[in-house]
């Protein structure tokens, strides 16, 4: 009797071991992907030190999965190919920013790089057309000079939005009518 269960189990085991597992399907891909989302934005943002760069590189990293869901193999583990499309992601789009922001200058010596860019004392003449510009700006309308003023000190269309209760289209219109209201009345200073 135990050699038949034997021989039943070895024979149950070698039908198993036959048996092709059924592939993901998207739905399941989707699902599990999304469910290391969390882990994926905190990833982004040790890589970013920005919250909205790190919301774009998950965006990036999911949109690259699922593209290219048909590479992933599904023994593997999904996590660390997610992890693995948000590094390179990074590492590329940084690369890419170095060289947009690199200067190359053929001159002789570096000279127009080794120039002082400002002499260090402020000319009668600038004072003058910065009085002019911070007037023009100041009789801007609240509602184009908040938003503009904001954004000029360096806040971002998502902070200025959250801090007017408006929403980011309203935030970056605003901005642009300022900037081309501003341009159209300062042309002498361009």
């Amino acid at each position: 009797m135990l050699t038949t269960l034997v021989v039943l189990f070895n024979l149950l085991l070698s039908l198993l071991n036959k048996i092709k597992p059924r592939a993901m399907s998207t739905i399941e891909f989707n699902n599990l992907m999304l469910s290391f989302k969390t882990p994926l934005k905190y990833f982004a943002l040790s890589l970013t030190n920005d919250k909205e760069d790190a919301n774009d590189l998950v965006q990036d990293t999911m949109l690259k999965a699922l593209t290219y869901k048909d590479k992933f193999a599904e023994s593997t583990n999904l996590k660390a190919w997610l992890y693995t499309i948000m590094k390179n992601t990074f590492i590329n789009n940084y690369r890419r920013n170095v060289k947009i922001n690199q200067v190359v200058d053929n001159t002789k010596d570096l000279y127009y790089l080794n120039i002082p860019q400002n002499s260090g004392t402020v000319s009668p003449l600038s004072t003058i057309s910065h009085k002019d510009v911070t007037q023009t700006v100041n009789e801007l309308e609240d509602e184009l000079r908040i938003p503009f003023m904001m954004y000029f000190e360096g806040h971002k269309y998502k902070e200025i939005a959250d801090e007017l209760g408006l929403p980011i289209g309203t935030i970056k219109s605003r901005i642009f009518l300022a900037r081309k209201k501003l341009m159209s009345q300062l042309q002498d200073f361009r």
